[in-house]
């Protein structure tokens, strides 16, 4: 464990807020005047207080922050350790990148919300294969069920089949962005067909970009026009039928009872 490391629990303990927080002013003031009640004067604590900092960053530190020297023509006093002034290092050092990173967001509000949306999408641990992005584009209720229509990326359009339930629970309204989750099992693979020829509510059609073999199923991801990509999970023998290799054009087809929506 570095020197950095082994003082990350006590710039933690204080709470980083460069408005509020005093414990890494006392220490600076402790090491420019050479005792603790000098340095409270300075900062307008009372004794008791700054003691009771300097122990809670000391008990935290895992080496300790000071040193006391007791009589001489000094009179005693207060200095900081190695450990002491590489703890204010440290923390100044983390006080300059988030003051920066407030000028960030400050500077680009816009974009810095975007990319917090993209990471915890990223943060999002699913099984599914398929997942994408998108914007609710219509709702219609029924009884029971309610099927919802998810215009993603380029165009694109994945219609989804959801209780009544869900709909509420995840706030879904037009506009709203959703994620739309497809197992790669779920999706059936077909070629020169019309989507009114089938039952199912998606039918996606695009060009094989890759194709992993295996000895019982093959992979396939297929490139959509709108950007997105789909993969499927067929048996050998499907992928031999159906000629599939890199280039060829297929239709992956989803039913909507398949398609699970997602809110981060």
């Amino acid at each position: 464990m570095t020197d950095s490391d082994k003082n990350t629990l006590a710039i933690q303990a204080l709470g980083f807020d460069p408005q509020k927080n005093r414990g890494i002013a006392l220490l600076e003031a402790i090491a420019t005047h050479g005792s603790i009640n000098s340095a409270a004067q300075k900062l307008r604590m009372s004794y008791k207080a700054a003691w009771e900092q300097v122990e809670k960053l000391n008990n935290l530190a895992d080496s300790p922050l000071l040193k006391r020297s007791v009589g001489g023509r000094g009179g005693g006093g207060t200095e900081l350790t190695t450990a002491g002034f590489q703890l204010i290092h440290h923390y100044r050092r983390i006080e300059r990148e988030y003051r920066r990173f407030l000028q960030f967001i400050n500077e680009d509000m816009e974009n810095a919300a975007a990319m917090s949306r993209i990471l915890r999408r990223m943060e999002m641990k699913v099984s599914a294969r398929n997942v994408w992005i998108g914007q609710v584009k219509n709702i219609s209720d029924g009884a029971v069920n309610a099927v919802v229509e998810i215009l993603l990326r380029g165009g694109d359009l994945i219609v989804a089949v959801v209780t009544r339930e869900s709909v509420e629970s995840l706030a879904l309204v037009e506009g709203a962005e959703v994620m739309a989750l497809v197992k790669s099992s779920s999706v059936v693979l077909a070629q020169e067909l019309r989507p009114d020829q089938v039952s199912a509510r998606n039918v996606l059609c695009g060009q094989v970009s890759r194709l992993v073999t295996g000895p019982v199923t093959h992979e396939v991801t297929i490139d959509l026009p709108g950007g997105n990509t789909v993969t499927a999970t067929v048996t050998k023998e499907s992928a031999i039928r159906l000629g599939l290799e890199t280039g060829s054009k297929t239709c992956a087809l989803i039913k909507a009872s398949g398609v699970l929506l997602a809110v981060n």
